[in-house]
C-alpha cells in the first residue's frame, strides 16, 4: 500500500496514471491562466477597469503555485536536487515576483516566466521523442560550453579590433565618437542586425564594414558546426537511455541493472536507432 507521500509523488512526477495526467493538465491550465492575467494587467485600460480582479487572480495563482512547489519538495526523494533542477528553479522563480512586488512595485510583471512551465506539456502528452531531442540538445550544449566560451572570447577580440579600426578611420565627425560606440557598431554589423543609426562614410570605412559583414556570416557557421557535432555524439549516447519505472530517473550506465537513485531493477537495454 502506498502512503500519502508516495501517492502524491506518483501523481506529481508521473504521467502513467489518469490522476497524474489530470494533475499536469490542470497545472498547465493554471499556468496559462496566470500568464494571461499578468499580461492583461499590463494593459492600462484593462488595469483601470479590472485591476482589483486581476490583482486577486495574481495572488490566487501565486498561493496555488506556492503550495504546489512546497508539495513537490515534500514528495521528492531528494528535495535539494529538485530545487536545483531546471523545473525546480523555474517553479521558484514563478512565485517570487509576486512576493517581491510588495517591496519593489512592478516586479510582478516578471511572472510571465511562468510560461516556461508550460514545457510540462511534453510530459503530459508523453512526447518522449521530443523530450529525447531536448535532452540531446541539452547534453550537446553542456559538452560544448568550453569550446563556445573560447569561440565567444575570440569573437569579442575581433569585435574590439573592428571597433577600434572604425574609430580611427571614421572618427567623431561620422558618428564614431568613442571606441565603445564603435564597438557597438561592430556588434550590430557582425551580428547582421544593421540598425543603421551609425554607418561609415569614407571608402576605407566601408571596406572595413564589408569585411565585418563577411566575418559575421562566417562566425554564425562556427558554433553551429560545434553544436551539431556534439548533437550527433549525444544521439549515439541516448541510444542507451533507460527510465527507472519507480523514480523515473534517466541516464543510467549501459551495463547498469539497478537504478542509481532508488535501487529499482531497470528494464533491459534495448538498442534502438535515434529515429525509432
Amino acid at each position: 500500500m502506498e502512503n500519502l507521500r508516495q501517492r502524491w509523488q506518483h501523481i506529481i512526477f508521473g504521467t502513467d496514471t489518469p490522476a497524474g495526467q489530470l494533475f499536469d493538465i490542470l497545472l498547465i491550465v493554471a499556468i496559462l491562466g496566470s500568464v494571461v492575467a499578468v499580461m492583461l494587467d499590463s494593459v492600462a485600460s484593462l488595469h483601470e477597469q479590472y485591476g482589483e480582479a486581476l490583482y486577486a487572480a495574481e495572488w490566487f495563482f501565486t498561493i496555488l503555485f506556492t503550495i504546489e512547489y512546497s508539495v513537490r519538495l515534500w514528495v521528492s526523494e531528494r528535495p535539494l536536487r529538485y530545487a536545483r533542477s531546471f523545473f525546480g528553479i523555474v517553479d521558484l522563480l514563478s512565485i517570487i515576483p509576486t512576493y517581491l512586488s510588495l517591496l519593489v512595485p512592478g516586479s510582478n510583471y516578471l511572472l510571465t516566466i511562468r510560461a516556461l512551465r508550460v514545457l510540462r506539456v511534453f510530459r503530459v502528452m508523453k512526447l518522449a521523442k521530443f523530450m529525447g531531442e531536448a535532452n540531446q540538445l541539452g547534453i550537446a550544449l553542456i559538452r560544448t560550453r568550453r569550446k563556445i566560451a573560447v569561440f565567444m572570447f575570440s569573437v569579442f577580440v575581433v569585435i574590439i579590433i573592428f571597433g577600434s579600426l572604425m574609430y580611427v578611420v571614421e572618427g567623431p565627425e561620422h558618428g564614431f565618437t568613442s571606441i565603445p560606440q564603435s564597438i557597438y557598431w561592430a556588434i550590430v554589423t557582425i551580428t547582421t542586425v544593421g540598425y543603421g543609426d551609425i554607418s561609415p562614410q569614407t571608402g576605407f570605412g566601408k571596406m572595413i564594414a564589408s569585411l565585418a559583414m563577411i566575418t559575421g556570416y562566417a562566425i554564425i557557421a562556427v558554433p553551429t558546426g560545434i553544436v551539431t557535432a556534439e548533437i550527433s555524439a549525444a544521439r549515439v549516447s541516448m541510444r542507451y537511455e533507460r527510465e527507472c519505472p519507480n523514480c523515473y530517473r534517466h541516464s543510467h550506465d549501459p551495463d547498469a541493472r539497478f537504478c542509481q537513485q532508488c535501487g529499482e531493477e531497470l528494464p533491459k537495454l534495448s538498442l534502438k536507432g535515434p529515429d525509432d
